[in-house]
């Protein structure tokens, strides 16, 4: 059964952004949205995770959770998903700079 994805990809290689204009739409700049199978879904994803290097990757589509959905990651990111008794949450990493530099 298909289901729709939403997938945003930062600062990632062009080869990459046109591999995923193929199966989704672009609806912003590295915004894409869509409606595939769970294996199209996992194959793009591990295309997605596998190119994103220093760029940021964010995958959400439906689940049988409390939320009704799952994240998955790529890349180097500040943000974080947490599970948080059965919730996901996102959890923020500070940056060298501010450690630093706190106010």
């Amino acid at each position: 059964m298909s289901s729709m994805i939403v997938i945003s990809a930062t600062a990632v290689p062009d080869h990459l952004r046109g591999a995923l204009t193929r199966w989704l739409l672009e609806v912003t700049p590295e915004l894409y949205v869509g409606t595939v199978s769970a294996k199209v879904r996992d194959e793009l994803w591990a295309s997605v995770a596998a190119c994103t290097g220093d760029g940021m990757s964010v995958l959400a589509y439906p689940a049988d959770n409390e939320q009704g959905f799952q994240l998955e990651t790529a890349g180097t990111r500040r943000r974080t998903p947490t599970d948080f008794d059965g919730l996901t949450l996102i959890s923020f990493r500070r940056d060298i700079q501010e450690m630093a530099n706190p106010l």
